[in-house]
């Protein structure tokens, strides 16, 4: 049993390690995404509504609603008209059609445009910094909790 619960502490602590690892890589995509991209007005032209499932349960999908991706419009700073679809949807809508948002690309990579926003930015790295922190720090309470016993 107590080997069980020692595997069970340093589980938690890896695990919460390994999320912390991948939010901060996150985080530092972001933040370098942020430091070379150009910033261009542009205009939400439609909202896709989809329902993304990716295998859940039949129960799970039939309580699902759609979720709705902004379909941004932008000019680069070659003067083409460009569109891209967000990757960050929500239910209710974040953005509304005719909505002027702010889009960051990469001059080098216009097709890889977001909206300036907190979720289309920072929403990963904070999940994932989240429940590392706290699988980490129960699995770290558990550890500190255990050596003050023995």
């Amino acid at each position: 049993m107590r080997d069980a619960r020692r595997w069970v502490m340093w589980g938690a602590i890896a695990f919460g390690a390994l999320f912390l690892t991948v939010a901060l890589i996150l985080a530092g995509v972001s933040v370098s995404f942020l430091a070379d991209a150009e910033r261009a007005p542009g205009t939400v032209v439609a909202l896709e509504w989809r329902n993304d499932h990716n295998g859940a349960s039949r129960k799970a999908r039939e309580d699902d609603r759609p979720v709705a991706y902004p379909v941004v419009e932008f000019t680069s700073a070659d003067g083409r008209l460009r569109t891209f679809r967000s990757s960050t949807g929500s239910n209710p809508p974040s953005y509304d059609r005719g909505e002027h948002v702010e889009v960051l690309y990469r001059a080098d990579s216009p097709g890889d445009a977001r909206i300036n926003g907190f979720a289309s930015l920072w929403l990963l790295p904070l999940i994932f910094g989240g429940i590392g922190l706290v699988f980490a720090g129960v699995g770290t309470a558990f550890a500190m909790a255990r050596r003050r016993r023995s």
